[in-house]
């Protein structure tokens, strides 16, 4: 599984990864629907975090298509709503 973090590169986690992956995005999700920014916050620092730590980041100069693109660090609840939405940005 590749996974973008808009703004910083893309990581190549194992299929074993997409587990943790759903239930930080399941919590992103419910922190954007009650518009709590400190869950929001959390949720999403431990997802960035998981990426970081898990995957291996692939260089500048690979060129993969990715399964799942976050959004950058630094973005606002307002626009994290957006995208976390439903089930999320990992369907499932």
């Amino acid at each position: 599984m590749i996974v973008r973090i808009s703004t910083e590169g893309q990581y190549e986690l194992g299929a074993d990864a997409a587990a943790e992956l759903n239930e930080l995005d399941n919590a992103a999700v419910v922190a954007c629907d009650t518009a709590d920014e400190a869950q929001f916050r959390e949720a999403f620092v431990r997802m960035l975090d998981f990426v970081r730590s898990s995957g291996r980041r692939l260089g500048d100069d690979d060129l993969e298509g990715s399964d799942l693109i976050l959004p950058p660090p630094d973005v606002t609840l307002d626009e994290a709503r957006a995208e976390f939405t439903g089930e999320g940005l990992l369907p499932g």
